[in-house]
């Protein structure tokens, strides 16, 4: 390879792995929504220019999680009812459809393949951060199997960008246990090779995961108000 081109794809792939990293951290609840994202701090944690991170930040930006405003730099988006409920509507029709497909196309060596995942979600289920991970791989595999390369595209695109609220949804230990016993049903519909069932599984999860997540936001939002 033309070194030169080397070059080129490690300039434009370094912000963007900064900004999945930064993204992450995001979901993960380490900046809180409103936080200021402070360019010289992340330059120096990530050992990178900052030219690589304010590239990132835009790259965030256009993932709706950072808003950048002039004279005042970069800011963890706020996260917001309206926000929460189209997401949800959205990834719902995606997630349905993905699944539908799945269970058509799927191969035995796929079947294994989605039962271990399943089982190490089962295993994380005490802990957010590694459940949300799991969760998240699951989802995206499930999407490979459906054999869509734009719906692979659309929900991977999509991932972080939810992501924070698909976490509300799966705060409390119960509400991961509630998710685990659809998830089970799922993929036996898709074992059964049965298409309608599985869409309508993952739809009734996706319609789970909204209804907790709203109620965790507003919660969190009652004690904001009453805090301040």
């Amino acid at each position: 390879m033309d070194p030169r081109l080397s070059s080129l794809q490690l300039t434009h792939t370094l912000p963007l792995q900064v900004a999945d990293r930064i993204g992450s951290s995001i979901v993960e609840e380490s900046f809180e929504p409103g936080e200021r994202l402070k360019e010289t701090e992340l330059a120096q944690s990530f050992g990178v220019s900052r030219a690589t991170i304010r590239e990132a930040l835009r790259i965030l930006e256009s993932r709706g999680l950072v808003t950048i405003q002039p004279q005042r730099g970069a800011q963890v988006t706020r996260l917001s009812a309206k926000e929460l409920d189209d997401f949800f509507e959205i990834r719902a029709v995606l997630l349905g459809l993905g699944s539908r497909r799945a269970a058509m196309n799927r191969s035995d060596d796929e079947v294994v393949a989605l039962q271990a995942r399943l089982k190490a979600l089962e295993a994380h289920r005490d802990d957010l951060d590694d459940y949300v991970r799991l969760s998240g791989d699951l989802v995206s595999y499930l999407m490979q199997v459906s054999r869509s390369i734009a719906l692979t595209a659309y929900i991977d695109d999509f991932s972080q960008r939810i992501g924070r609220y698909v976490r509300l949804g799966l705060t409390t230990t119960r509400r991961r246990q509630q998710s685990i016993a659809v998830w089970r049903k799922l993929i036996k519909a898709i074992v059964a090779k049965d298409g309608d069932l599985a869409e309508a599984i993952h739809r009734h999860l996706a319609l789970e995961n909204h209804q907790a997540a709203l109620v965790e936001f507003t919660r969190r939002t009652t004690t904001s108000d009453k805090a301040s």
